[in-house]
């Protein structure tokens, strides 16, 4: 059989709308890897390899930019909630630039394109019943003569009787609550016991939106965990105050209620609707947006960590019941589970954390989009170990990846005058090759659409393994010694070649920089990102195309700076730190 196109499978024909968005990070500090895992990296991954389908993707996100917890951190750090917001809103945007996170708009609910949404979907749920305003105790210091915000009281959990519960949920038995309805309250900064105060608020009536989200969640094949913890919080669905007693905020469309703002819950999804009018203004056609919101056919799929999961299931679904306006919903929440870093939350304020800036000399973006994508928590909590990550680095795309770029490229060089070389016919062995590569491309984009990382880097991993042995079995060192059995070697090579080729195509959403520079490394002028997946695969290589001399793609990670980074964690854990 002679090899004219080693993939030749049925293009699909019918391209998707996909609107894509993940969940706006606070800008109250900087982000770590433990929120890289849950909401952006496998956005980022799903987008980019959805682009390469052909769609017609938009991947939306902004920084959420109000809250009391804000005004409070911000005063601590001596600036302004604007500072505040602007110097967060930078550090995290620099950071998703250096992990190569490729939104296509990324906006911020300070923005002007923001509050007018926001009024008009509290306008609509108000004249449509859904709202109604209410007189109420709220927790009051007497000390800070100021409400507090939820995350800012403790106190005992009425469920279980944990001691630490925050004020708006327990982090024991995960029971969701108000914060007057604490045992023994008392202000999470200067421990002072918390008195109930009366207070007007509006409340978004959201058990009269029970059985229409029921029927909703019923209607979605989405994660187990993802339901099941949306069904719990569905179970008890009642009111919810959407105002706070704030100055920093969007603030009330109604007269005489301008000394009170929107309850950040509320207006920080509305964000990812301004953030796509703000994108459609940057294309000089103000009502792009509303093809993405407002045509039924769009596939929309939210990305967000598992504590988001209520607020994107339940509450945001029953706010866009309430519009007037014809709003997509959900169609996919995808949410992983918790990941941690050795054994522990990821935490700034207990110096359990790790250093970004100081991460990035040491190590490329690649390592880190790989190494969390591999284990990522995507049933079960996971946690990134020091360990772990040198064994993706050295034993994954070091040993097996790399390695099977580097030896085929190599061997192009010194025996095949440095260009590709011609095909030939195709013995059995090669048949059971390019079949296996067929099954794993198969398995990689089924992966992908399913939102699997951890079985898209497996069989990636896989698939290097395959191109290794069957470089190894074929040994063309030996068929090159003779001049006769050239089209053996040329034969392997080509077919060596291909598998380079599809790894750098399948791999390219979770190591995008990388799988360019394979990419170039194969004479291709043009770049990956612009590739469309099943028309690469299908084209060959072109025989007698010139290729660079290679480079190499990854480097050692050694013990010593392994055991560096667990000594510096181990003394940022011990060293005393100021306490809120």
């Amino acid at each position: 059989m002679r090899m004219s196109c080693i993939v030749e499978r049925k293009s699909r024909v019918v391209k998707e709308k996909i609107l894509i968005t993940s969940a706006l990070p606070y800008a109250n500090g900087p982000l770590h890897f433990g929120h890289i895992a849950g909401a952006y990296l496998p956005a980022d991954a799903y987008a980019r390899f959805e682009r390469m389908q052909g769609n017609d993707v938009l991947y939306i996100c902004g920084s959420d930019e109000y809250g009391a917890p804000i005004i409070l951190n911000a005063e601590l750090a001596g600036r302004s909630p604007k500072e505040h917001v602007d110097f967060f809103h930078k550090i995290n945007l620099d950071f998703f630039h250096k992990l190569e996170i490729s939104f296509d708009h990324f906006s911020r609910t300070t923005s002007a394109f923001h509050p007018p949404i926001v009024k008009e979907f509290f306008l609509d749920l108000l004249k449509n019943g859904y709202i109604e305003e209410g007189t109420t105790e709220q927790l009051f210091s007497q000390t800070e003569n100021r409400f507090l915000a939820d995350r800012y009281v403790v106190g005992r959990c009425p469920r279980c009787g944990y001691e630490q519960a925050r004020g708006d949920e327990c982090g024991r038995c995960g029971a969701s609550y108000e914060a007057s309805d604490l045992i023994d309250p008392r202000s999470k900064l200067t421990g002072s016991p918390l008195t109930l105060k009366k207070t007007n608020h509006y409340y978004l009536l959201l058990d009269k939106f029970k059985e229409r989200l029921s029927e909703f969640l019923d209607l979605k094949n989405w994660k187990q965990n993802v339901k099941h913890f949306a069904a719990s919080y569905l179970d008890e669905i009642r009111p919810r105050a959407i105002t706070r007693d704030l100055e920093w905020g969007v603030s009330l469309p109604i007269e005489g209620r301008e000394d009170k703002v929107f309850y950040v819950w509320f207006d920080a999804p509305i964000g990812y609707i301004s953030a796509t009018k703000e994108w459609a203004k940057t294309r000089d056609d103000p009502s792009a947006w509303e093809k993405y919101w407002f045509d039924p056919k769009t596939k929309y799929i939210q990305f967000v960590g598992k504590d988001n999961i209520p607020f994107h299931a339940l509450f945001f679904p029953a706010m866009i019941m309430g519009q007037d306006q014809p709003y997509k919903i959900v169609d996919e929440l995808v949410a992983n589970e918790f990941y941690n870093l050795e054994g522990r939350q990821f935490s700034k304020s207990d110096g359990w954390y790790i250093d970004l800036d100081d991460f990035f000399d040491r190590f490329d973006s690649d390592q880190i989009r790989y190494a969390i994508a591999a284990n990522a928590p995507e049933t079960a909590d996971s946690e990134f170990t020091w360990k772990d990550f040198q064994m993706r680095c050295n034993s994954d795309l070091l040993g097996k990846l790399g390695n099977l770029v580097n030896r085929v490229l190599v061997f192009v060089q010194n025996r095949c005058q440095g260009k590709i070389p011609p095909p030939h016919e195709l013995e059995e062995a090669d048949l059971r090759f390019v079949s296996e590569m067929h099954r794993l491309i198969s398995l990689i984009e089924e992966h992908y659409r399913n939102f699997r990382l951890r079985r898209v880097c497996s069989s990636l991993m896989e698939l290097a393994s395959l191109g290794n042995s069957y470089f190894d079995a074929k040994a063309p060192w030996k068929d090159a010694k003779e001049v006769k059995n050239h089209p053996f070697m040329e034969t392997t090579i080509t077919l060596c070649l291909e598998c380079v080729k599809v790894i750098a195509l399948t791999s390219s959403p979770i190591i995008p920089k990388t799988a360019e520079k394979i990419w170039k490394m194969l004479g291709q002028e043009d770049s990956i990102s612009t590739q469309q997946w099943q028309a690469s695969l299908e084209r060959t290589l072109l025989p007698g195309l010139s290729l660079p001399k290679p480079s190499i793609l990854f480097k050692k990670v050694e013990d010593e700076v392994i055991e560096e980074e667990v000594e510096k964690l181990k003394k940022m854990w011990t060293t005393p730190k100021p306490r809120i």
